[in-house]
């Protein structure tokens, strides 16, 4: 699964710390941190992430390099469009915080039926509101896992 960690570039402390939390939370449980790939909550999200020994993909709006913290980095040239392939790429969002970036962000995966849980965020309709980091990790997990069918391994011959 692909749970994806949207938020500002230019976070505050509280908000780094949370991000940085919830990469490592989601690494832990074997699933995949993808962001936006530049700093503030999205190298947080990637640096817990790391430290957990996960993986983590970062879709930039540019050419650039992304953070430090990123195993694959897609460049998309596209500006805050990239917003879509984001949030198309994950099978549930977290939102950390946020300015109108992220509000871009929320109202996409809304729109698209992808489950949002939101610590320190927006206050929208829709967006699960959590209390701490530990709670968005097991629901935005939970929900990825349940929105996807299972992926049984099968032999050759084999139907399902």
């Amino acid at each position: 699964m692909q749970i994806t960690v949207i938020g500002r570039g230019d976070c505050s402390v509280e908000e780094y710390e949370a991000a940085e939390t919830i990469g490592y939370l989601i690494a832990q449980k074997r699933e995949t941190v993808c962001c936006g790939g530049l700093g503030g909550v999205m190298e947080a999200a990637c640096k817990g992430a790391k430290e957990a020994g996960g993986t983590t993909v970062g879709i930039l709006p540019d050419t650039g390099e992304g953070n430090a913290y990123l195993d694959v980095v897609i460049r998309t040239g596209m500006g805050h469009a990239r917003n879509v392939v984001l949030v198309n790429s994950a099978d549930a969002v977290i939102a950390v915080g946020g300015g109108y970036g992220t509000l871009s962000e929320i109202a996409v995966a809304l729109k698209t039926g992808k489950p949002v849980f939101g610590l320190l965020t927006w206050k929208i309709e829709g967006v699960f509101v959590c209390a701490t980091p530990e709670e968005a990790v097991i629901l935005a997990v939970r929900a990825a896992r349940l929105s996807r069918p299972s992926r049984s391994p099968r032999g050759p011959g084999e139907s399902s």
